[in-house]
């Protein structure tokens, strides 16, 4: 084993404990090696559920020659990305600089001050070799035309040009609705071509400037872009239709070859948008998805003291997606001959196989195929291919627990619970919560990662965003106030950590974090939304649940800097859009005063649940209890009635006493779009 990765924890730097490269996780040890030594740096930078990764590990770190090249000539570091993303962030831009485009596994090779000068991903072996060769005759000949290059590099990501300000108002909308048309597949859905990855933001984005729109033909084009990227996507074979949730992305522009890992917070972000659409559209295929999502995470990434594992790969058996694939001679044996009928009316499966080596992809022969899976004969069908499925060999899993993901997955379970009822998705996020509490808060700062036992390494402002978003959408769904005290608390945390005094905004890292050759600061979407915008959203309900008016300033802030990217969007900031949605629109704190339990209070809460008005912020509270928030203090039940109070801007409207006034106020409050 290697000695130097003794005591970690990561099940991806564990993959390469037994390669004869002589690995060191990031750290000093590694640093002082390299200066002593005078060698260069190698770093890969990967996760444990990532294909290409294994690729080059079998074919490079598992080989002795390549071994030994890395070990005379470099000092070499394996880096969780998941662990640490601070890192890979900083990294990942330089490759991007480099090379236009990135991915993992991530080479990066580094100076002494641990600055890039040469990055790539994955290298086939012949070409890896060479680079190598390369790389360390030109470290022995030409030091100072690579440092020269490593300085510039660097002094192009600290000085990245900052977009002028522009007007924080509904033209906003315009650029982000013309890029998206654009870019839109009318054929298919989704934005691009293919790979098609899930685009859970702009897709939320899509419906809030669609609610801002005037009944018509405007309303009605944004709406079909949303509803068909949402069909397609469900139909196809990116998602896992006899255990429910979604792989990483497809491969092709139908959606219907994926990449066959699933990521905890892909999963998350769609269970949350097709949850929104369900609550915009009442179409049933959106609540069937988000349901089959949450069963699954609940089926196989939850931990049983509670927390989310973070990925399964996409690997089993020697190859990709052998898990979830099937032969046509496998279907035969398994089911009988009507339920073999069903199976292939419902999707595209053949004798010749729509996959690599005749195998089979579930995906639907039609949207119409859709209501078939109600089918008694496909029901039971898939319970026998699912019972077939446990014999076969899984894919790896990696149960390590991390902060910011748990937020994003919470948060979707609360939402969950508030719009399909099941109490098991509220269960399931306050034991996230607790877990969290009990294990990644100490001495009043967050950690990031858990796993055996174990909470290491300093929370980013990912852990912080998310995390404080989550137990807000739990607070929604319990109305226990401990939720909202302790995301305060967190958000006191976060601008104590990561504000920028000088220009606004938060930093990713704290300034506690060592061995960074920049502080990042960003505002676009990556695979996830950015936290940034999530921070923006936080601020914007916590004043309204605490009456901080600095909460509104800082929010303020953010957006104003990210206002001229914005301007020109591209498509990568719809969650700073979502948060500029928020601010600029007539946001409501509904208030709900009731006995304890009353169920006219409670079929009032159900009733706002299933609707959708993404500007709302509930509290449901007895007299005996309104004291512990700011914004409840001082309501009141009027007539001895279940009352509702509609406020905006703490400025509350006349108390109502049914729903039907209820949702009279709320419709009232007038939204601008016009494209």
């Amino acid at each position: 084993m290697n000695s130097t990765f003794k005591s970690e924890k990561s099940p991806y730097l564990l993959q390469h404990v037994n390669n004869p490269v002589d690995w060191y996780p990031w750290g000093e040890p590694a640093f002082e090696k390299a200066r002593r030594e005078d060698k260069p740096i190698f770093l890969s930078s990967g996760y444990s559920t990532c294909h290409w990764c294994h690729v080059m590990a079998h074919e490079s770190f598992e080989d002795g020659e390549v071994a030994n090249i890395l070990n005379q000539s470099f000092v070499s570091i394996k880096l969780d990305r998941e662990e640490h993303p601070e890192i890979d962030k900083i990294y990942m831009d330089a490759l991007q600089a480099m090379q236009g485009q990135g991915g993992w596994p991530m080479s990066v090779f580094l100076n002494h001050d641990l600055k890039p000068f040469y990055a790539g991903t994955y290298f086939p072996k012949r070409v890896f070799k060479d680079i190598l060769f390369r790389i360390a005759d030109g470290w022995k000949q030409e030091r100072e035309k690579i440092n020269h290059h490593a300085q510039e590099i660097t002094a192009y990501l600290t000085n990245a040009p900052i977009s002028e300000r522009e007007m924080l108002d509904e033209r906003m909308f315009n650029f982000a609705l013309r890029h998206a048309r654009q870019n839109y597949d009318s054929a298919y859905g989704g934005f691009g071509g293919a790979p098609k990855f899930p685009p859970s933001m702009k897709l939320q984005l899509l419906m809030r400037i669609a609610n801002r729109s005037p009944e018509g033909e405007l309303k009605n084009e944004i709406l079909k872009m949303v509803r068909q990227t949402l069909d397609q996507m469900a139909c196809g074979g990116m998602y896992d239709h006899l255990g429910g949730g979604f792989h990483r992305y497809a491969t092709d522009e139908r959606w219907r070859i994926p990449h066959f890992e699933k990521m905890l917070y892909d999963n998350a972000l769609l269970a949350c948008t097709y949850l929104e659409a369900y609550a915009f559209t009442h179409e049933s295929m959106y609540q069937e998805v988000a349901q089959e999502i949450l069963n699954y995470v609940l089926r196989e990434m939850t931990a049983p003291e509670g927390g989310f594992y973070t990925a399964q790969d996409a690997d089993s058996e020697g190859g990709e997606g052998a898990f979830y694939v099937w032969t046509y001679a496998e279907l035969e044996s398994l089911l009988t001959q009507a339920e073999l009928k069903k199976v292939t009316d419902v999707y595209a499966v053949s004798i010749q196989g729509n996959f690599e080596e005749g195998t089979n992809v579930f995906y639907l022969s039609s949207l119409q195929a859709w209501k078939g899976k109600k089918d008694p004969l496909l029901i039971e069908a898939h319970a026998k291919l699912l019972r077939a499925r446990q014999t076969k060999e899984p894919p790896l899993k990696d149960d390590k627990i991390l902060t910011d993901w748990n937020g994003l997955m919470m948060g979707a379970m609360a939402k969950g619970y508030q719009v399909l009822k099941n109490p098991l998705y509220l269960k399931a996020a306050q034991k996230a919560a607790h877990f969290v509490e009990q294990h990644l808060f100490k001495n009043q700062v967050l950690l990031k990662r858990f796993r055996e036992g174990e909470a290491r390494f300093e929370a980013a402002l990912d852990d912080y965003a998310y995390f404080i978003w989550g137990l807000m959408e739990l607070y929604e769904a319990d109305f226990d106030s401990h939720w909202l005290d302790w995301a305060r608390e967190l958000q006191n945390i976060q601008d104590r950590l990561f504000w920028d005094e000088t220009d606004g905004g938060y930093f990713y890292t704290s300034s506690n974090v060592r061995h960074l050759i920049r502080r990042t600061k960003e505002y676009h979407d990556e695979a996830r939304p950015n936290s940034n915008a999530v921070a923006a959203l936080n601020l914007m309900k916590l004043q309204g649940w605490f009456l901080d008016p600095a909460s509104v300033s800082k929010a303020r802030s953010i957006l104003e800097n990210a206002s001229g990217s914005m301007a020109h969007d591209n498509g990568a900031y719809s969650q700073m859009l979502v948060a500029l949605d928020f601010y600029l629109s007539p946001r409501s704190e509904i208030v709900i005063v009731s006995k304890d339990q009353d169920v006219k209070a409670k079929e009032m809460v159900e009733n706002i649940y299933q609707v959708f008005f993404p500007y709302r912020q509930l509290s449901w509270i007895t007299e005996e209890n309104a004291a512990k928030l700011p914004l409840t203090k001082d309501k009141v039940m009027k007539d001895h009635k279940t009352t509702v109070y509609v406020c905006e801007a703490q400025r509350c409207q006349e108390p109502v006493h049914t729903w039907n006034e209820v949702e009279r106020k709320l419709k009232s409050k007038p939204l601008q779009f016009e494209s």
